[in-house]
């Protein structure tokens, strides 16, 4: 694992109208690597995720990707630099195809020869998809849809994946089924930044971990060093951390 960080967020401030809700976040996310964001609601995770990939725009401070300003770059813009946002929920085309719903995750790409060569490679690695390729998005289950997405994302060979909740309404199965391909990604060299309900299953995943409270880093370590933190315990009975810190 390279030790230059593909991501650097440097004391970013985001929010929504008058509301500040990003409040000097900082953030030096490892390259090919997972890395999972906690911390209790409210806490800026979902709004980090926004704000990296354009969707909102940062009031102050900087984020680079890959060694380059990305500061306020559009999603179009993250998309063509190697950024796939799979945000929370269920976000198909309930009556189009797999195939179609996986295609328009493409838009992206005006090669049309290297579409079908990206489809083809990406129905060889979820052969379910290959097997439900011309049903109904809406007749998957939900551990299928978010495969799906997860899927469509990958078109476009990104270097890096943010994922938020993948979890949300799957069977224990399930998400053990979305945990695995999230670790495959990691060891076939795509950067993951996950946000994820189960904090301590998401973190046994991961390489390193980032804790938010108030839109501010707490505590950046290894995903070992989070876990075995006494503090995150109280984190997720409601109590406050101490001063912001940061862990080797």
């Amino acid at each position: 694992m390279s030790t230059e960080p593909i991501l650097v967020l440097d004391q970013v401030v985001a929010g929504y109208g008058k509301m500040t809700i990003l409040n000097g976040t900082i953030a030096r996310i490892p390259r090919g690597a997972i890395t999972t964001v906690i911390g209790p609601n409210g806490a800026g995770k979902s709004t980090m995720f926004k704000t990296i990939f354009g969707l909102l725009p940062a009031r102050s401070g900087a984020i680079s990707f890959n060694g380059r300003d990305s500061t306020n770059c559009s999603p179009r813009q993250m998309l063509d630099a190697g950024v796939v946002y799979i945000p929370q929920g269920r976000n198909i085309f309930p009556e189009l195809s797999v195939r179609h719903n996986l295609e328009l995750g493409a838009v992206a790409l005006s090669d049309q020869a290297s579409l079908r060569d990206r489809m083809d490679r990406i129905m060889q690695r979820f052969p379910m998809l290959q097997e439900k390729a011309s049903a109904q998005a809406s007749t998957l289950s939900g551990g299928q849809q978010k495969m799906m997405e997860v899927a469509r994302g990958l078109l476009l060979d990104p270097k890096l994946i943010l994922i938020d909740e993948p979890s949300i309404g799957l069977s224990p199965v399930m998400v053990q089924e979305v945990f695995a391909i999230i670790r495959s990604l990691r060891d076939n060299g795509v950067t993951i930044l996950l946000i994820e309900q189960n904090a301590k299953q998401a973190l046994q995943i991961s390489d390193h971990g980032l804790v938010l409270e108030q839109g501010q880093t707490r505590i950046e370590a290894t995903a070992p060093k989070i876990l075995a933190d006494p503090r995150i315990a109280q984190l997720f009975l409601g109590g406050g951390l101490a001063p912001p810190e940061h862990v080797s």
